[in-house]
């Protein structure tokens, strides 16, 4: 994936959203998340996967590793909004390749693993980590990727050239009109 150009209009929505109320509580259900998850998996998760069948046990292995993996990616993810929230991490830093959240691998299907041995506590965890996954990936395409590409279109292009001529002092809107009509 190529790295983001820096987006100065990113970061109004940036700043927008994560001032909002909306990102504090995302922010405290992301990390809740994560402290359930990890303590589920470190003491009663740990104690039913001794007992689980063989096939089971080998889903509840693979998954639980895939489950910790996204709910890090989503935890940072929501940490370095803060940062940058806070100046404590420039925008351009945010906006590259390595920090985007994409969802480039399957979900994994709680739902279809129901009944086939894995502990319902376990599933549900699983089903509301994927939920948070998918709406992080969402946000970050919305703040990071959209807003570095504009609709093409002439009023687009006429009111970029009007920014352009403002920010270079040469503001003559007659001529950037004139121009535009041709």
């Amino acid at each position: 994936m190529a790295e983001s150009q820096f987006n100065p209009a990113a970061t109004s929505d940036l700043d927008a959203f994560t001032v909002g109320k909306l990102f504090e509580r995302l922010f405290a259900e992301g990390m809740a998340l994560v402290e359930e998850t990890a303590t589920y998996l470190d003491t009663r998760g740990r104690e039913q996967a001794k007992s689980l069948p063989r096939e089971a046990s080998l889903t509840y292995a693979a998954w639980s590793m895939e489950l910790t993996t996204r709910l890090m990616q989503a935890a940072s993810w929501l940490v370095m909004q803060k940062a940058v929230r806070d100046g404590d991490m420039p925008l351009e830093d945010a906006q590259t390749a390595r920090y985007r959240l994409t969802q480039d691998e399957t979900m994994l299907d709680a739902a279809a693993q129901r009944g086939r041995g894995l502990p319902d506590v376990f599933l549900d965890l699983v089903e509301r980590s994927e939920a948070l996954f998918e709406r992080l990936c969402r946000l970050d395409h919305v703040l990071y990727v959209e807003t570095g590409t504009p609709p093409e279109s002439p009023v687009t292009e006429q009111i970029e050239t009007l920014r352009q001529a403002a920010a270079n002092g040469a503001f003559d809107p007659l001529a950037v009109w004139q121009r535009g009509a041709r």
